[in-house]
């Protein structure tokens, strides 16, 4: 039992190589001011990432629609900028909270049936969510979206600039935080119990882990997360819509699982700067199939695999999984 306390300790202790890394990813809205934007994009569809990834990779719960966490949060921190105040970091709780309320109410519904059983309920969690906010249009404004959302200076220092400097270090920070609290959490004796869930579910029950009660933690703590990362998007474009809850949402961060890999934390940040950074890359050359060539990256992904594709890079998951594929 100590030396399995002691490896789970080794394994959450932070490498040398992650310092200058993080480091870096905090100076780039300086060195790169005209890409402060797509950088906040980058950083909220990470945390966005990391959030499915702590049910989807460390828990095996499959979900299509994560995008009612996520959308509930960018909702939830608009209208109260909207309607009590201001102020970013109150307005980020507020999101975090209710997507969190939002997560423990749905994880019942992970807990029976099959993955295809979780796909289709999880799908329509969403699908309902986004029907009730089109209905609302008194409080979310409908298909015209939630206009109008003026957010404060941050920390009552740093305002909210055109170029988004402030909005990249502001969900960088954020990212961090979240990526921390998830590292420490699936590196300790509870993300243990998830991934013996996770290879499986009858043995785990048998050895006496409390498999729905476990599993309907996880599944609150991510979708708090992803509410987190609603919320970022709500408030640092001063906008909330409809398209937050569409199923769109939801594949584009199971696809940013598939390219940056499922069961490690920088799978997600991975993945989220490549599909991005695609993204914008190839719909500036070709805006109307920009799809198509993300489609064929993919397709190429899968079928060539990921480690012979990405070869360079192979040594930094090993890294950062402690030699561990």
């Amino acid at each position: 039992m100590v030396g399995a306390q002691n490896s789970l300790l080794q394994s959450g202790r932070w490498r040398g190589w992650e310092y200058p890394l993080w480091a870096l990813a905090f100076a780039l809205p300086w060195l790169l001011p005209r890409q402060a934007l797509i950088i906040n994009e980058i950083a909220i569809v990470a945390l966005f990432a990391v959030a499915l990834d702590l049910i989807l990779g460390f828990s095996g719960i499959v979900s299509l629609g994560h995008a009612a966490f996520f959308g509930m949060g960018a909702y939830a921190a608009a209208l109260f900028a909207k309607l009590v105040m201001p102020d970013p970091l109150l307005g980020l709780l507020v999101g975090v909270a209710a997507a969190a309320v939002l997560g423990a109410v749905c994880s019942a519904t992970i807990l029976r049936g099959t993955d295809l059983t979780r796909l289709m309920v999880t799908l329509g969690v969403g699908l309902i969510l986004m029907e009730l906010a089109n209905k609302l249009d008194w409080l979310t404004g409908g298909a015209d979206g939630l206009q109008g959302v003026v957010m404060g200076s941050l920390l009552g220092r740093f305002d909210f600039d055109l170029g988004g400097q402030t909005a990249a270090w502001y969900s960088m920070s954020v990212l961090l935080v979240v990526f921390v609290v998830a590292r420490r959490l699936v590196r300790s004796p509870f993300g243990a119990t998830l991934k013996a869930i996770r290879d499986n579910r009858l043995r785990a029950m048998a050895v006496g882990i409390a498999v729905n009660s476990r599993l309907s933690l996880v599944y609150t703590v991510a979708a708090a997360a992803a509410g987190a990362a609603g919320a970022l998007l709500a408030q640092t474009t001063g906008f909330a819509s409809l398209d937050v809850f569409e199923f769109h949402r939801s594949a584009d961060v199971m696809l940013i699982l598939v390219i940056g890999g499922v069961g490690w934390l920088y799978g997600g940040v991975t993945g989220a700067i490549v599909f991005k950074l695609m993204q914008d890359f190839v719909s500036g050359i070709t805006p109307q199939y920009w799809t198509f060539w993300i489609g064929f990256f993919l397709v190429v992904l899968v079928s060539v695999g990921r480690e012979r594709l990405i070869r360079p890079w192979t040594w930094w998951r090993r890294a950062a999984t402690g030699g561990k594929t």
